[in-house]
């Protein structure tokens, strides 16, 4: 366990408020750049509560915003279009969990992996949810993944603002929750700066020079 314990030990003061907001709040929304442990920190976490049975099981989405979220094809070629989008989710697993362990729970349902249009009509009870990529669910898509939360279940919605990836005409579902839930008791929002990444030191860098260059554009 010791080295389980490890997967979640903040490497910035970011990082550690993140945490705790996760373990103190139902809901807990992180905003940042990329590197910065969003994703890996919540799956630990995640990981944890399963463990130490606080979670019966563990749910991963994201929006498979290129896919269209359509569902009107067979599931076999659903889960080939699919699974490029939440291969980062997998990802995450594989660097805290033998592939065998995760087969495993995946066949018996203690860890599902989905795109966001497929909690649509459910109610996620005894589960810790992470919604990733957040910035790319429509408004309707967040308020119906906000409203799925059932009993006992703890929610983390991650996303970076500068990088919304959906067609002109919609909105983000992540900028509405920001402004529409930052008052609300139970609800955490915690945003990430530049100086949380953890990636290659040139990855810090890297996102500076493209807020210099794209700030001297306005």
């Amino acid at each position: 366990t010791s080295t389980r314990k490890a997967l979640v030990t903040p490497k910035t003061l970011g990082q550690q408020k993140y945490i705790d907001a996760i373990r103190g709040h139902d809901i807990t929304v992180g905003i940042g750049p990329a590197g910065t442990g969003k994703t890996y920190l919540a799956v630990a976490l995640a990981i944890a509560a399963l463990r130490e049975e606080k979670a019966a099981r563990i749910i991963l989405t994201r929006p498979a915003v290129e896919a269209g979220e359509a569902l009107g094809f067979l599931p076999g070629d659903l889960y080939e279009k699919i699974t490029p989008y939440l291969r980062p989710l997998h990802d995450a697993l594989h660097d805290m969990l033998p592939a065998e362990e995760i087969q495993s729970d995946l066949e018996r349902g203690i860890i599902e992996i989905a795109p966001l249009a497929y909690m649509r009509g459910r109610t996620l009870n005894h589960a810790f949810i992470i919604l990733d990529e957040a910035q790319n669910s429509t408004t309707e898509q967040m308020f119906m993944f906000l409203t799925r939360l059932g009993h006992d279940s703890k929610a983390v919605i991650t996303g970076d603002l500068t990088q919304i990836d959906l067609p002109p005409h919609k909105h983000s579902g992540l900028v509405e929750a920001c402004h529409a839930l930052r008052k609300i008791e139970g609800i955490a929002i915690v945003e990430f700066q530049r100086r949380d990444v953890v990636r290659h030191p040139l990855v810090q860098r890297i996102i500076a020079a493209y807020e210099e260059h794209r700030g001297r554009q306005k």
